[in-house]
């Protein structure tokens, strides 16, 4: 073959402009993406003699640990919902949110050398964090249902409001915060890598200014109520308790600020990650 013969079918350019999210390029690279997912799904628990009953276990003994201390020594309580069920649905849901953010955050740290190897859409990684998780996250909700359909079998009044319909929405609302918050954070830690450890801590701390472990009606100060309705994680994780378990608060208004930061966090965090992809090698 001579020069004159050769042909390219791609030709790769970094993107000029920083909100550029080319859906076709990912579409033609959904094999690889399919691939990571099951990589990620594997690698999880490699070498482990349970293997994917981790996704069981992990959550059923969190479950046993909060309510024997929160529930049965603290005393906290569960606006009249089963523990086992209160806790259960507010650590899969949260577990889901922090583990997409802890993924999408070491996007370019943890897979430079494939980003160094071969090219794909950088923006693929935040995707199949969001996609791991959530099969893990329906193992747990699995679990969850199993227990809701004991409790309403032996006889205990849970109510399912309509808002149960906008379920789907509201966790693809904590993925995009997630998938948002942690883009801006992956892109600053290819430089900073204290960021690292921040995050973990930060995740750590957040937890608990959140109604994961406790309902939101125990905090009767009305500032401090408000202060942590500014958490834009409480009002989606007060409506997911409001409509699968009938106890929490359910706001529109709530829920529509909760959306804005999701909005903010996903440009700013698209537009840093543009920015730091064409270049991240040189530092990471």
């Amino acid at each position: 073959m001579t020069n004159n013969d050769q042909h390219w079918d791609l030709t790769i350019t970094p993107k000029d402009k920083l909100l550029s999210l080319d859906w076709k390029e990912i579409w033609r690279y959904r094999d690889m993406f399919v691939l990571f997912v099951q990589r990620a799904f594997r690698v999880a628990y490699k070498q482990t003699v349970l293997g994917p009953l981790w996704f069981v276990i992990t959550p059923v003994l969190s479950v046993i640990v909060y309510v024997t201390v929160f529930g049965g020594i603290a005393n906290i309580p569960t606006d009249g919902v089963p523990p086992v069920l209160f806790y259960l649905l507010g650590i899969s849901v949260w577990s889901y949110f922090a583990s997409c953010l802890s993924a999408t955050s070491n996007s370019f740290v943890s897979n430079a050398d494939i980003f160094g190897k071969v090219y794909f859409p950088r923006i693929i990684m935040p995707l199949v964090a969001v996609t791991t998780n959530l099969l893990s996250f329906a193992i747990q909700l699995g679990i969850f249902f199993a227990f809701y359909i004991y409790y309403v079998a032996t006889g205990t009044e849970l109510s399912i409001h309509w808002q149960v319909v906008l379920f789907p929405f509201l966790m693809l609302l904590l993925a995009l915060m997630a998938v948002g918050f942690g883009m801006i954070m992956s892109s600053l830690t290819t430089k900073y890598r204290d960021l690292q450890i921040m995050l973990a801590k930060i995740i750590s701390l957040w937890v608990y200014i959140t109604p994961v472990i406790y309902p939101l009606s125990m905090v009767t100060n009305e500032k401090l109520r408000i202060a942590m309705s500014l958490n834009p994680v409480t009002p989606v994780m007060e409506a997911i308790k409001y409509s699968l378990l009938g106890q929490g608060q359910f706001s529109w208004l709530w829920l529509g600020y909760s959306a804005l930061i999701t909005v903010i966090l996903l440009i700013f965090g698209l537009m840093l990650f543009n920015k730091v992809q064409k270049s991240f090698m040189d530092t990471v």
